[in-house]
């Protein structure tokens, strides 16, 4: 499994985790079988990206609601976006990513998986975070 497809399982992962509003080590290694992720490798990313995400998570909204326009609360955003801003976010700041690469990804699972209007909304705040975090 390429880093793409596990970054994309990483996001079905945290997608599930907004929508039920917690995380368990019982529930990651489910996620892991039930979806027969066998790779080692793509295995401790993704337990690296849920872990990394749950440790800073307070840091991690807040960088998202300080990008927000004015009159968004992040409850407003879709599930969907949040696990994608989370996950990107993540990755930038947290594991030195390049910040092109982890915007593309995440822009990309947008397309799929979000609303028409999710990859130009994920871009922009992304966009808001690096100019604000990275110079």
């Amino acid at each position: 499994m390429n880093r793409s497809q596990a970054r994309e399982q990483a996001f079905k992962l945290l997608y599930s985790i907004e929508i039920q509003h917690e995380t368990s080590e019982e529930q990651v290694e489910l996620y892991l079988e039930n979806n027969n992720i066998p790779d080692e490798k793509t295995r401790e990313y993704i337990v690296d990206v849920i872990d990394g995400i749950k440790q800073n998570k307070k840091e991690i909204n807040q960088l998202i609601k300080e990008n927000l326009k004015q009159d968004w609360q992040l409850e407003r955003i879709p599930k969907i976006n949040i696990a994608l801003l989370k996950l990107a976010i993540y990755e930038i700041i947290y594991k030195e990513i390049p910040y092109k690469v982890a915007i593309n990804e995440v822009v990309e699972l947008a397309k799929k998986y979000g609303e028409d209007n999710s990859p130009t909304f994920i871009n922009g705040i992304l966009a808001s975070v690096v100019k604000t975090k990275l110079n």
